[in-house]
């Protein structure tokens, strides 16, 4: 069964890279932007998409469109993987 999930975040390419292996495990890079790895018998590809960045004020912040699709995965195993991730890509703040 295939899944998908599109996200706009507020973060730069190199943060992503940081946290991407400590969310989805194990990848492989393909061409500018695509990422891809396998969760159980099926696979994900996650595509990084520059925007413009948002600017509050004097504040500036990077963004992207992050397009995550899972093909093959029981439904099961994709609300995994889809928390996992977005879990590993939260920020703390207080």
């Amino acid at each position: 069964m295939d899944h998908r999930l599109d996200l706009e975040m507020a973060i730069s390419r190199e943060e992503f890279l940081r946290l991407l292996p400590g969310a989805a495990g194990s990848f492989t890079e393909g061409e500018e932007g695509l990422f891809r790895g396998v969760e159980g018998a099926g696979r994900w590809s996650i595509r990084l998409v520059p925007l413009a960045d948002l600017r509050l004020g004097s504040v500036v912040l990077p963004r992207h469109r992050v397009e995550v699709r899972l093909t093959g995965c029981p439904a099961e195993t994709a609300e995994a993987f889809l928390a996992r991730l977005l879990r590993g890509f939260m920020r703390g703040g207080g």
